[in-house]
């Protein structure tokens, strides 16, 4: 009987201390509980005095961690590519020489033939033919590839190039990037084995389920009720 007796002085507990804490709060007048500014009014970032909250240096101060960022070091990381392929840089690459990186650099996380290792390591090819009415919703199961499911070509550069490999993100060259994405893009069938993307090249790739795709900055429009 000692375990539930405890457990329900416990749970008694817990809202006579959330009490307390509230109403010890109040009375010292804490910044957290009444703001910078007047009540009812709209408190932004800009307002805000991390310094000045219970156990922070003061206010008005710093805690004093991290430091500015080396020169460029922002603009180095500031290189994501959208949608559009706008910010795409310069380079080529060969589904071929695609190939022989694949084996070297992406093989061992995801497979010789591209399979995946679950969970830790998506499969990246393969084009279930269960998938081709994309019905990922109704079936769980069905496996997410590159070739079933991925929206734009220009952000499968993106991901590469910022995350991959694995151990050594950033590292490819953005010739090394267009060859992978070339060679991933072809063994899904998206593009010939013989094609050589460039930047005009992968903006000019469209995916094939590019349309069951909605943007977060586009209008959702409404289904028609069924009849």
């Amino acid at each position: 009987m000692r375990g539930p007796l405890l457990g329900a002085v416990l749970l008694a507990l817990v809202p006579l201390a959330a009490c307390e804490m509230s109403e010890r709060g109040t009375a010292r007048g804490t910044t957290a509980s009444r703001g910078p500014t007047q009540a009812g009014a709209v408190v932004g970032v800009s307002d805000y005095d991390a310094g000045a909250v219970p156990g922070g240096p003061g206010a008005g101060r710093r805690y004093g961690l991290g430091s500015a960022p080396a020169r460029g070091h922002v603009a180095r990381l500031d290189a994501d590519i959208g949608p559009d392929g706008a910010e795409l840089p310069s380079g080529r690459g060969t589904v071929a020489e695609g190939e022989v990186l694949y084996r070297a650099q992406c093989a061992v996380c995801h497979g010789q033939r591209g399979e995946g290792m679950e969970p830790a390591y998506p499969a990246l090819i393969g084009r279930d033919p269960a998938g081709e009415d994309f019905a990922f919703a109704r079936d769980p199961k069905l496996v997410h590839t590159i070739g079933n499911y991925w929206p734009y070509a220009t952000t499968l550069f993106d991901y590469i190039k910022r995350a991959m490999p694995l151990l050594t993100p950033g590292s490819l060259t953005d010739d090394q990037v267009y060859a992978l994405t070339a060679y991933l893009l072809a063994v899904n069938d998206v593009i010939p084995d013989t094609a050589t993307l460039d930047a005009a090249a992968l903006r000019a790739v469209t995916m094939p389920y590019h349309d069951r795709f909605i943007r977060t900055d586009e209008p959702v429009v409404a289904a028609p009720a069924a009849k």
